[in-house]
């Protein structure tokens, strides 16, 4: 996966060694310079975007590499947990019932061909002097449709304080992303920060993770 990204001048780093140790895998990958990015700007974004259209088709005829589940029907592996939304309260419940209603009316795979990410969010892209140099944990990475990492980008703004008008100017690029590309995107997301919140974090960071998810729910 990220060696396919790689050719196409994608900073993420490489992988030196994979091994077996007991019940667990050990991943040595290559140390890339620069530092986390704490504050995203419109240039930060610009990086961010032209990355973004570099996973497009990288995984063209790589059916050995499994599309993304979404998880809108069943709960995830310890993520995407449908319970915890339907007993939390009336706005989680509502929530999760639409992302049901969104599975239902969706494919349970994210189809594409692109490389995707699935955590791409600032907290997982390294800068230095404010030029992006890496992208890391590429850990639960998939084939599917590379927007589906603009939503989650824009989930992760929602967690900083971005420069004026960059929300504004990401949400406007949503805004034109298909709706059976958008939709699922988003329910899964909604679906993810939220059972994460409630099970990990106060009812307060709830509250604000149903304000984003619900800003697309309907």
């Amino acid at each position: 996966m990220k060696r396919s990204v790689r050719l196409a001048g994608y900073p993420a780093p490489a992988t030196e060694l994979v091994a077996q140790v007991g019940h667990a895998v050990v991943m040595v990958q290559e140390l890339l310079t620069g530092t986390k990015i704490e504050h995203i700007g419109h240039r930060e974004l610009d990086q961010a975007l032209r990355l973004n259209q570099l996973q497009a088709d990288r995984l063209a005829g790589r059916t050995d590499v499994p599309a993304m589940e979404l998880h809108l029907r069943g709960d995830g592996v310890g993520y995407c947990l449908h319970e915890p939304l339907q007993r939390h309260n009336r706005r989680s419940a509502a929530l999760e019932r639409w992302v049901a209603a969104v599975g239902a009316d969706h494919p349970a795979q994210l189809a594409g061909d692109d490389a995707v990410h699935q955590d791409f969010h600032p907290g997982n892209m390294l800068a230095e002097e404010r030029v992006v140099t890496g992208v890391v944990d590429w850990d639960g990475a998939s084939r599917g449709d590379r927007r589906f990492d603009l939503v989650t980008l824009r989930f992760g703004l929602h967690g900083m304080a971005p420069g004026p008008g960059v929300t504004e100017r990401l949400d406007a690029i949503l805004d034109s992303v298909p709706e059976e590309v958008l939709r699922p995107a988003w329910a899964h997301m909604s679906l993810r920060m939220v059972d994460w919140a409630i099970r990990h974090f106060s009812p307060a960071e709830v509250e604000r993770w149903l304000d984003l998810a619900e800003q697309r729910a309907s």
